[in-house]
């Protein structure tokens, strides 16, 4: 016996030696027996089984046996062997520190740690970067504390501007979001700040505050997605929102100022725009209109010039035809152009011896044919 040296004897002995080694000294109680134990903790098991007859001798039943063993291999397999992946979730397997897998959502299957470290990130949840602004609430998006250091920009034009904006985005690839970069929000929003003051450093601050709102959102966008792929993080920008765009506060009396000045210049050079509009028609149109009188009388004058000259050679043509004969047309012609519209008394010379008598006053002031009625024969 391997134990024939110790005192005692062996597994029964009751000496201070046995397998337990050496024992307490004086008269202290002897070590416990252990074939009496497992026989102590059979006969327990026995009448705790179906068919152990509570300690009749009755038959030890080992499908009870295997089927707890069985529960008990499921129990150390579901938690050491198993992980869950829940629906907005995609699991990554590590596999010694390397990247192994992808899981879907579920039930999945892995080797125990440390062969197998399992990672679950939110894919599916939208988060929502603040710049230029520290937000009291994420959800409700209303305005918090402003950080100038991040929200003050310089326009192309030489302005500053204080622009707010928000960035809202998921993760598009799981390793790449977990092993690429270190800080997901510090690099989204160390990108989305450099995007930003690049898009408004071109453009002026007059258009910045109006017209081009929609335009640098979507420039911000695309550039942030592109830079974020050059780095291979795993994130996908989904929008880019301007909260608030306008002056610094320190200036913002001054520009309104201006502002209104501008409006009130747009309005004048408005309404003289309406003015000439209005006015430079109709000058036109009297222009033409004394052009057209010009050029109608020029016609005029000249189509009677040309007549009259016309008519003198005719006259010529026939003087040289017959000069007497000229003359005289001439002469009657004068006589009825100068004598035609005036006032005339013809007075017989061969009369028969009656003075004549003519009522001068009475005549200047009757009409023609009365003068001529009035004439003494």
């Amino acid at each position: 016996m391997p134990w024939s040296n110790q005192t005692g004897g062996g597994w029964k002995g009751g000496g201070n030696g046995g397998p337990w080694g050496q024992g307490p000294r004086g008269n202290g109680p002897n070590p416990p027996d252990l074939e009496e134990l497992l026989r102590r903790s059979q006969d327990k098991l026995k009448q705790v089984l179906p068919g152990g007859g509570g300690g009749s001798g009755g038959g030890f039943n080992p499908i009870f046996v295997i089927a707890i063993l069985a529960v008990v291999v499921a129990f150390l397999a579901y938690n050491f062997f198993t992980f869950r992946v829940e629906p907005d979730e995609q699991g990554v397997v590590l596999r010694f520190g390397e990247y192994q897998r992808s899981a879907p959502p579920g039930l999945n299957f892995r080797l125990p740690y440390p062969i197998e470290a399992v990672y679950t990130p939110q894919v599916t949840r939208v988060n929502r970067t603040t710049v230029g602004t520290i937000q009291d609430d994420r959800n409700t998006g209303s305005n918090g504390r402003d950080v100038p250091q991040e929200s003050l920009m310089l326009t192309g034009d030489e302005n500053i501007v204080d622009v707010d904006f928000a960035v809202f985005w998921v993760i598009d690839n799981a390793s790449n979001f977990l092993f690429n970069i270190q800080n997901p929000e510090g690099t989204v929003k160390a990108t989305a700040e450099s995007v930003m003051r690049e898009i408004i450093g071109r453009s002026n601050i007059d258009r910045v505050l109006t017209e081009e709102r929609l335009g640098i959102q979507t420039s911000a966008q695309e550039l942030m997605q592109a830079k974020l792929n050059q780095y291979g993080a795993g994130i996908q920008v989904t929008q880019v929102q301007l909260l608030n765009v306008g002056p610094p506060a320190e200036v913002i009396d001054s520009f309104r100022d201006v502002q209104a000045a501008e409006q009130d210049q747009d309005r004048l050079q408005n309404e003289a725009q309406t003015y000439a509009n209005r006015v430079i028609p109709g000058a036109r149109g009297q222009a033409s209109q004394i052009e057209e009188a010009a050029n109608a009388y020029r016609d005029q004058i000249v189509a009677e010039a040309k007549g009259q000259a016309d008519r003198f050679t005719k006259v010529y043509e026939s003087y040289k035809e017959a000069p007497a004969v000229t003359r005289e047309r001439i002469y009657l012609d004068t006589l009825s152009g100068v004598f035609g519209d005036m006032d005339k008394i013809i007075v017989d010379e061969k009369g028969s011896g009656v003075v004549p008598f003519m009522p001068l006053p009475a005549l200047q002031g009757a009409p023609p044919a009365a003068a001529k009625q009035g004439v003494s024969q």
